[in-house]
């Protein structure tokens, strides 16, 4: 009897010892294969985050150049402050006007025989310049009036704005007709036309935009110039009077000029949807820089996961 139940002791034992090497086998397959799977995911967790700490770091870099960018648009800006400052005044903006015309005009012609600047006429009124074609003068005024085109810029609602601006075509429109009393004098050798250079390209497009504005600038025969449309203004001039006389080609110019008044509106649309495009790129910007600030706190939190798996 002691034999038997020895000899079922014996074979219990060697199942048991059987059992659990077998749960061993198992459990330690199943720890392997884990520690493999572990191994496996911090390799792609690395790389994940050896290619986002590159990025961001270029991140960092472009955002050191903006901000450098950003120093250097409030320099400008800064400028562009004191030298509004200086136009208020009235004399200063008109000694501006008349430098940077002659500038432009010793540009174009490459001698002053054709050209002459402060020219007095028998009435001792001084046109800012003359240019000579042929026998005759081409007048051409720099004044321009800048006080209520910054009530245009300032105005906080339509109202003002509309008030401002309304004014501010009164002022081109004195202008006009002083140009056109003073200076468009046949009598004393001019054409029967004349030139208001406007320096300011914001200025001009605001004189120009009105199609009344322009029309009473052809009626006058005072035609609006500025830095850019000055040059091309010259040549339909130079081209309409070559060879011909002015009492005959009078109105294919001011047609022509007029032509080219309408294609320099078109350009203003152009100018204006370029400029809603710079502003949704704009708001294309702030939008990505949020979702860099969430990926951001997203690294953030894989980092710190990662520390407390390391512990």
């Amino acid at each position: 009897m002691i034999w038997l139940i020895g000899s079922l002791f014996l074979v219990l034992s060697i199942v048991i010892v059987i059992f659990v090497f077998k749960v061993s086998s198992q459990v330690n397959e199943r720890l392997n294969q884990m520690n493999q799977s572990l191994q496996e995911a911090n390799k792609i967790i690395g790389q994940n985050l050896g290619s986002a700490t590159s990025a961001f770091g270029n991140v960092k870099e472009q955002l050191g150049r903006l901000q450098e960018t950003n120093s250097q648009i409030l320099q400008v800006s800064k400028n562009i402050s004191n030298l509004q400052e200086l136009l208020r005044a009235p004399k200063f903006r008109g000694q501006m006007g008349e430098t940077q015309l002659e500038n432009m005009l010793s540009q174009i012609f490459p001698k002053k025989d054709f050209y002459q600047m402060q020219y007095r006429f028998k009435s001792s009124d001084a046109v800012d310049a003359v240019i000579r074609i042929g026998e005759r003068l081409v007048p051409i005024d720099a004044k321009f009036s800048l006080e209520n085109f910054q009530k245009i810029q300032e105005a906080e609602n339509d109202q003002e704005k509309n008030a401002s601006r309304k004014k501010f075509l009164q002022d081109v429109k004195k202008r006009i007709d002083e140009i056109a009393l003073k200076y468009i004098l046949p009598a004393e050798n001019t054409y029967d036309f004349a030139l208001m250079y406007i320096p300011a390209e914001n200025v001009y497009y605001e004189t120009i935009i009105k199609e009344d504005t322009l029309s009473y600038c052809m009626s006058k025969k005072v035609i609006p110039v500025s830095p850019n449309t000055f040059y091309a203004y010259l040549q339909v001039i130079c081209l309409g009077l070559k060879g011909l006389r002015v009492e005959e080609n009078a109105k294919i110019i001011l047609k022509n000029l007029n032509m080219l008044s309408i294609e320099i509106n078109k350009f203003r649309g152009d100018f204006d949807l370029l400029g809603k495009h710079l502003s949704d790129a704009s708001h294309k910007y702030d939008d990505s820089s949020k979702r860099l600030d969430r990926f951001s706190d997203k690294l953030t939190n894989i980092q710190d996961t990662k520390s407390l798996n390391s512990k």
